[in-house]
């Protein structure tokens, strides 16, 4: 692999996570739409995604190991595969039985996500985050029945507003005000934290991409105007198909143009960049020319050097490509909060319990490090997801990144401490 091979690398990035979108919920879309738009009625809540797929077999490099890279190919190779991320989020909790030991690392939570028809009640499913110290939740769509289940609970909240609602309040400002009060407002005694206005419309779904600016700024005035603005931040959830360059992480550019504005919004309102984050899928496409070790925070030395800042784990160099992006378009200050990332536990290649345990263990001990660009900032970071959920669609990895299965047994010990 020559370094002058980088612009190749990049563009086939791009065109390998555009191509390979997602899907947004509980119906499944073509192939040419993965991304999706989600057929939810009002109060259903079965609003989960199904995570994209990189392209496998494109490159016959060398594989990289523990080793720190002798080439700047290598470490092309390495950034690259960073940069060519899956993304999903999902899952129910369960029994009564603690997973997860009392919380103690800052900002880590568990995505909800609701496409089963075998799952606990949302009730249930409260009692099991409260139970096992999980303070934080996201959930795809304002489903009534989890939000009264929220109420009172404390636990902080990620709310979406899903890829097919984002169109209509882009368009008209009284639907984004009938949204926020009717899924915000109505319900004071929940902890919002976020709104997510989309997840990954940009830029794997150009038809709906276009309208995510005007829905988050429609939405921020109906916030502002329920006088929540200094409580609830509005933003839009990306993967790292944004990036249109990540070697090296300093690097980082984002590709579509639309970023450069909603990154303006971002920071003058104080909020962060929602971030889906999946080392598994990078590994699982190209594990001739990555290491497992690197993606499940197991290297014992750097992998990849850039200028002062040494890379042991893929995680970090995805994180901190995102944030030299940020930094180019005038968000310095714009905090990344990575609001998806997980190992699935069964399905498909690498996709064990041993593999996910390890990820997701070594993923909440390390975010409260920081990435070497943001050292000592700890990542606020979901977890994908609460439960294995059986009307996932696509492959069959997407039905096991649960840490719980619908009986609200744990699929793997884990601990928070």
């Amino acid at each position: 692999m020559l370094l002058h091979d980088l612009g190749l690398l990049l563009q086939l990035q791009r065109e390998t996570a555009v191509s390979h979108g997602k899907a947004h919920a509980g119906g499944q879309t073509p192939a040419s739409q993965r991304l999706a738009v989600s057929s939810h009625t009002p109060g259903s809540g079965q609003h989960t995604p199904e995570r994209g797929r990189s392209e496998r077999g494109r490159f016959e490099s060398s594989g990289l190991t523990n080793r720190k890279p002798s080439t700047a190919g290598d470490q092309a190779v390495v950034a690259y595969h960073a940069a060519i991320v899956g993304w999903r989020c999902g899952r129910n909790p369960g029994n009564r039985r603690p997973l997860l030991m009392a919380c103690s690392v800052h900002g880590i939570g568990v995505c909800y996500g609701r496409d089963g028809n075998n799952l606990p009640s949302p009730t249930d499913v409260v009692a099991l985050y409260r139970s096992n110290g999980i303070s934080n939740m996201r959930i795809y769509s304002p489903g009534q029945d989890a939000l009264r289940a929220l109420s009172g609970s404390n636990i902080q909240l990620i709310v979406g507003v899903p890829n097919d609602n984002v169109q209509s309040i882009a368009s008209d400002p009284s639907a984004a005000t009938s949204w926020v009060q009717r899924n915000i407002v109505a319900f004071p005694g929940v902890a919002f934290r976020y709104v997510a206005v989309g997840n990954e419309l940009i830029p794997e779904n150009p038809s709906l991409a276009q309208f995510v600016l005007p829905a988050m700024r429609n939405i921020q005035n109906a916030i502002n105007a329920a006088g929540l603005q200094s409580r609830i931040r509005v933003s839009t959830a990306v993967s790292a198909a944004v990036l249109s360059q990540s070697f090296p992480p300093s690097q980082g550019a984002f590709g579509p143009d639309s970023m450069r504005a909603i990154v303006q919004f971002l920071a003058s309102n104080g909020a962060p960049l929602l971030f889906n984050v999946y080392p598994y899928f990078s590994y699982r496409d190209n594990s001739a020319q990555i290491s497992l070790d690197y993606a499940l925070f197991r290297s014992s030395g750097v992998v990849v050097q850039d200028g002062q800042f040494g890379y042991q784990n893929l995680f970090d160099a995805m994180v901190d490509a995102a944030y030299a992006a940020l930094e180019k378009v005038g968000g310095s200050n714009v905090r990344i909060v990575v609001s998806e990332s997980g190992w699935p536990s069964a399905g498909g290649f690498a996709a064990s319990i041993d593999n996910a345990r390890t990820y997701n263990q070594n993923l909440i001990r390390h975010v409260g490090r920081g990435t070497p660009r943001r050292s000592g900032n700890a990542i606020e970071t979901y977890i994908f997801a609460m439960f294995n959920e059986n009307q996932k669609g696509g492959d069959e990895i997407e039905r096991n990144f649960g840490l719980f299965r619908p009986d609200r047994q744990p699929v793997y010990p884990i601990s928070f401490n």
